[in-house]
């Protein structure tokens, strides 16, 4: 009786299939672990949380761009508050999505507008719009309800509580409503938020803020010195100081 050959080992196909797999998935991770260490450290475009100093993202080189020389309409730009001849000038730009903007507007804002009372400093604020077509509109509904002279007013409903609403309570509707709220005349207000006029403004303030490498909000300009992200009310307290006596 013949014996039988010793079977043969069969070559399983699928064992190099799977370690070549799994070769690749480690990579991967590695790769996303190392990306995710790196985004850690990496500014992110919300800008700094209100109870941070850390500059989040890059803004013109003052060696290459002369941030003190904004060019703007002083005497008529509806969106600017205080004379235009103060000591300080402070351009501010922001989005209506933004938190850290709200925040900032909430905190250090109005310890802003006493020096603009005080005849000290003048604020012109820039919408860049870095969150879409909401933010947009709500910088066309402000500069509408800036036309009526109600702009303070309208971007402190828009940022009630210090936070920032939504884009489905930034729709024309809900801007009308607020707009109504705070007393305007919303007729005028809606022809106004629909012009051509506005929607102009509006794209001009906002390339203004891209030109000059505003591409996060909040982004400062003080007395021709760029401070990017929420950093403390006294960071800017300070440095108004610090310029008013160097006009002195």
């Amino acid at each position: 009786m013949a014996k039988h050959a010793a079977p043969r080992p069969q070559y399983r196909w699928w064992i190099p299939t799977t370690v070549g797999a799994i070769a690749v998935a480690l990579v991967l991770m590695i790769l996303v672990i190392d990306r995710g260490g790196e985004d850690e450290s990496t500014p992110t475009a919300g800008g700094a949380g209100p109870e941070s100093d850390v500059v989040v993202t890059e803004v013109a080189d003052p060696e290459q761009s002369d941030l003190g020389e904004v060019d703007s309409d002083e005497e008529s730009d509806p969106m600017s508050d205080g004379p235009a001849d103060a000591p300080v000038r402070l351009v501010v730009f922001s989005d209506y999505q933004c938190p850290y903007c709200a925040a900032w507007s909430q905190d250090t804002l109005p310890q802003m507008l006493d020096y603009v009372d005080s005849g000290d400093l003048r604020i012109e604020w820039r919408e860049v719009n870095v969150f879409g077509s909401a933010s947009e509109q709500a910088a066309k509904a402000a500069y509408a309800a800036a036309l009526q002279d109600k702009h303070w007013e309208f971007h402190n409903a828009l940022f009630s509580d210090g936070k920032p609403r939504s884009p489905d309570e930034l729709t024309p509707e809900a801007l009308t409503a607020v707009a109504e709220q705070i007393g305007l005349d919303t007729d005028r207000f809606t022809s106004d938020m629909n012009s051509q006029e506005t929607a102009e403004a509006v794209a001009d303030n906002a390339a203004m803020g891209t030109d000059l490498g505003a591409f996060s909000t909040p982004t400062f300009i003080l007395d021709g010195q760029p401070y990017v992200g929420a950093q403390p009310t006294d960071v800017f307290v300070d440095a108004v100081e610090t310029a008013k006596k160097g006009q002195n």
